[in-house]
């Protein structure tokens, strides 16, 4: 079997794979860590369509004379999977009940959604659950949509963008334990929620950093490696969400006081400044 990717032959070895199926995981895993992803196939010169992907995985890699892939870059098919999207919780808000059902479902049978599914869960389940009747109102998903287009986009003025949001975060994380003990539970479900979500954002724009070479794994914070950095933040993260899940105030205060405004601050300042001074 001859096998081209952009056009190019591509020297891979077949070892345990017996189908399609599991010849195109392998490969998918390949490009997925070099910030690319599959957008097109033909067996032996024919185009296959996303409807008829799912049956051709089955097909016995004896029966395959040629695969020829086509890739694109991972931001970029995220941004198209998501002006789809857009389009299409456009149309949502001003369609009848019966109309929002049809454009609801179609939604979540179309490439956009699988793509999503697989790259962006999180949108994929706020979106699938709006159009569901749960979960945010249509109306609130086209801000959210619009968010994570820009940081496809241009990731950097997003990142620019965030220096009093993260510094303003780290202060209430600084004040979350008089909050607590205060009887401020509404101001400390805000702040949970909204490092939480700063947090996330980081880690995203952190992720398309790297992609476009950005960062690199030699970048270190407080001493440790990037990777080992951002495993601790996100372990403390989910410590956090945990302990105020069951009210565990003390946890928390420590947490968010100690370690997780700190951290915030140290993570922010990495990522950005050599890419200011670049």
């Amino acid at each position: 079997m001859k096998i081209t990717i952009d056009g190019k032959p591509a020297d891979i070895i077949l070892e345990k794979e017996k189908n399609l199926g599991e010849l195109l995981g392998g490969i998918g895993d390949w490009l997925a860590g070099a910030g690319y992803s599959q957008s097109g196939l033909w067996i032996n010169g024919e185009s296959l369509g996303a409807s008829s992907l799912n049956d051709a995985f089955s097909l016995g890699l004896d029966t395959i004379e040629t695969l020829d892939i086509e890739t694109s870059s991972l931001p970029l098919l995220m941004m198209e999977a998501l002006v789809d999207t857009r389009q299409r919780v456009t149309a949502y808000c001003s369609a009848s009940f019966e109309e929002q059902r049809r454009i609801g479902q179609a939604w979540e049978e179309s490439p956009s959604a699988s793509f999503l599914a697989e790259r962006m869960p999180d949108m994929f389940d706020c979106i699938a659950r709006s159009f569901r009747g749960e979960g945010l109102a249509a109306q609130s998903l086209v801000p959210l949509v619009e968010e994570r287009l820009r940081e496809l986009q241009d990731p950097l003025p997003e990142l620019g963008g965030m220096e009093s949001l993260v510094e303003g975060t780290a202060k209430r994380l600084e004040d979350l334990p008089l909050d607590i003990q205060t009887g401020k539970d509404g101001r400390a479900a805000e702040t949970v929620q909204l490092f939480s979500n700063i947090a996330e954002k980081l880690f995203r724009i952190f992720s398309l950093l790297k992609l476009e070479g950005l960062i690199t794994d030699t970048l270190s914070i407080d001493t440790l490696s990037c990777g080992a950095f951002i495993d601790d933040f996100s372990a403390a993260l989910k410590e956090l969400l945990a302990a105020y899940e069951v009210k565990d105030t003390v946890l928390v205060g420590d947490l968010a006081e100690y370690e997780l405004a700190p951290r915030l601050r140290a993570f922010y300042s990495a990522i950005r400044i050599p890419r200011a001074a670049a």
